[in-house]
């Protein structure tokens, strides 16, 4: 039983690391023809923080792309998971109201984004991960 939890523990982990590094490749165009580009996210960050100054736009997708290529990195690293979980459920969270309030709560619903942040959660409060570089620097 306490592998099967380990396990999914990391499957949890490994998932939300793989989702924000997605996102990341994407606008980079990374994911060739399949990648939303540059170009196409800062639009979508103007639309999404639709009740702030639209002179915003382009230093929030940076911030967030940073946000969230640290992120991925650390979960996928397993380093300080439990503190970086808890940063990705309230980015997501962030992300989940904006959406929310700039087109309704069908969008976030329909990408998932509040049980990303719930999963991210969860992540984060657990006491051990193995597995992880934070298991081996704890050893």
């Amino acid at each position: 039983m306490k592998t099967q939890h380990d396990a999914a523990i990391f499957l949890l982990r490994i998932a939300l690391a793989v989702g924000f590094l997605s996102a990341v490749a994407s606008r980079l165009n990374l994911w060739g023809v399949q990648s939303s580009g540059w170009k196409n996210f800062v639009h979508y960050t103007a639309e999404t923080i639709s009740f702030l100054p639209q002179s915003w736009a382009a230093i929030i997708a940076v911030l967030s792309t940073i946000a969230e290529l640290s992120i991925g990195i650390l979960l996928l690293l397993g380093f300080q998971i439990k503190r970086t979980a808890r940063y990705a459920s309230i980015l997501t969270l962030f992300f989940a109201i904006a959406m929310s309030i700039s087109f309704g709560i069908k969008e976030p619903l329909d990408y998932s984004v509040f049980a990303f942040s719930a999963g991210a959660f969860l992540l984060s409060t657990f006491s051990r991960y193995k597995w992880s570089l934070d298991q081996l620097l704890h050893q």
